[in-house]
């Protein structure tokens, strides 16, 4: 097998791509989140299925198996309360965690991330609004519509808000927009607009797909 880190990539993005819609995630789209080429995706899947940690068969989609979910949630779990971490404690904001999770989720001993964990009062979410695993692979999910499915109308809670963007990140809070915050779709997609605080806020395009609240 490839190195431990590289193994957990992939099941990250395996676990990723389910939890928020119920379209098992190609070989294609495995190595467009990943950046790599099809071949070498298609090289380590075959790895991972022989390892008993994915469900695969040609041309296909992918499952992780019971042994690949608990492998899984056991990155994802550290991933997000090192980002947790690193907001609490250390002042990061919420667009610059992601990078830094990335390398700190390798290195920590499973000593130290149950001194943090406990530390920080067994948070469920992350900044980000993604639910933390607890240790045993378990979450907390919630009925939610994404932003840009939203009705006219539609007051909710931010559930969630996609991390990949530090740009967007940063926009959307300047905006006053906040995890658990309350906001009313006052105007539809395309250009679509949000009350925040009592205040209206245009949201850019690219958020329309990158924001979840409460259904």
């Amino acid at each position: 097998m490839p190195t431990s880190a590289a193994v957990d990539d992939y099941l990250k993005v395996v676990y990723q791509h389910t939890e928020w819609q119920d379209e098992r995630i190609t070989p294609s789209q495995l190595a467009q989140q990943l950046g790599l080429a099809p071949s070498s995706v298609t090289e380590m899947v075959q790895k991972l299925a022989a390892a008993g940690l994915v469900s695969h068969r040609r041309y296909g989609p992918i499952t992780l198996t019971d042994a690949g979910l608990l492998r899984a949630a056991a990155i994802v779990r550290r991933h997000r309360l090192v980002e947790t971490w690193l907001v609490r404690e250390y002042g990061y904001t919420w667009d610059e965690v992601h990078d830094e999770a990335e390398v700190l989720e390798h290195a920590l001993s499973d000593r130290l991330l149950d001194r943090i964990d406990e530390r920080l009062g067994r948070p469920r979410f992350d900044p980000h609004g993604d639910a933390i695993p607890d240790a045993a692979g378990n979450t907390d999910r919630v009925p939610f519509v994404v932003l840009g499915d939203a009705a006219v109308g539609h007051v909710g809670r931010v559930l969630r808000v996609n991390d990949r963007d530090p740009d967007l990140l940063r926009e959307l809070e300047q905006s006053g927009l906040v995890i658990d915050g309350e906001a009313t779709v006052t105007r539809g997609a395309p250009d679509l607009v949000l009350r925040i605080a009592d205040r209206d806020v245009p949201v850019p395009a690219a958020a329309l797909g990158m924001i979840w609240l409460t259904a």
